[in-house]
């Protein structure tokens, strides 16, 4: 029986060649893209989270208040919104009792008459200083700007008070 030239050696010299391709994609080709891509569906939970949290706020500055004055729906929109934001205010660490740099509920002229109230909450989250994958405030900072923020204004019927 006659041999070949070389007898399998090329062969058994490109085992396992496969294996570290694909590690070396896998680490630099596909593991970055996972992880912006949960970053990013992060970052939409936490622009939703902002919203609802606005909203609820500038409901529960219309319809609650224990004394009906315009600093007890403040009170009530802050402490609302910062029930509606809660894992965000745990996650950056920031205290979740009202007031909070996080959650700015004031009293502005409304735009369409002058005569009536309005509240405007304004709730907000720096990404920046705290990420929810560390690295990717760099990687976000151009598209998301300095802080994710959601306002909501309502209307008070003051005619009552």
């Amino acid at each position: 029986m006659a041999t070949r030239c070389g007898g399998g050696t090329r062969h058994q010299a490109q085992r396992g060649v496969v294996a570290v391709e694909f590690a070396l994609v896998f680490l630099f080709g596909v593991l970055p893209l996972l992880l912006l891509t949960l970053s990013g569906v992060l970052i939409f939970a936490a622009k939703q989270s902002l919203a609802l949290a606005a909203a609820n706020g500038a409901r529960a500055a219309l319809r609650y208040g224990s004394d009906g004055s315009l600093a007890g729906r403040e009170a009530a929109a802050c402490t609302t919104a910062a029930q509606s934001m809660n894992w965000l205010l745990s996650f950056s660490g920031a205290s979740q009792a009202c007031p909070t740099p996080l959650i700015a509920v004031t009293a502005v002229p409304c735009p369409s008459a002058a005569s009536v109230q309005c509240v405007q909450v304004t709730t907000t989250f720096d990404y920046d200083a705290h990420p929810f994958i560390p690295g990717t405030a760099t990687v976000y900072g151009w598209v998301l700007g300095k802080d994710l923020s959601s306002t909501a204004l309502v209307q008070l019927d003051t005619t009552g008070d």
